[in-house]
């Protein structure tokens, strides 16, 4: 007997879960919306985009004008870090997740 027959490990396909990659980032979305209001001036005018793409889900962050420094940061390094956690999120959920700051 293999150790999958065992018992050890437990396979569910996507396909059996009937979910879109689109469902399952609605976590990571609203990470992302938490995070960015939470550094935000003007929270009011943050707003997340969910697209489903080949590639997994894009995520696009929009922030008002004088808040995109901030969401930013110093060479990019805050927006990496958003980058970063918005990624586990999604991994928690099974989906690859690409975050675009636009204006």
């Amino acid at each position: 007997m293999s150790e999958y027959e065992a018992g050890d490990v437990n396979v569910v396909a996507d396909e059996e879960t009937n979910e879109s990659n689109v469902d399952r980032a609605v976590y990571s979305a609203s990470v992302l919306k938490y995070l960015a209001t939470s550094m935000a001036d003007e929270p009011e005018a943050v707003s997340v985009d969910i697209d489903d793409t080949p590639r997994g889900v894009k995520l696009s962050l929009h922030v008002g004008p004088d808040d995109m420094g901030r969401i930013i940061g110093r060479r990019g390094r805050t927006a990496q870090a958003i980058r970063t956690i918005v990624s586990a999120a999604g991994a928690r959920d099974g989906v690859v997740t690409n975050v675009d700051i636009v204006d």
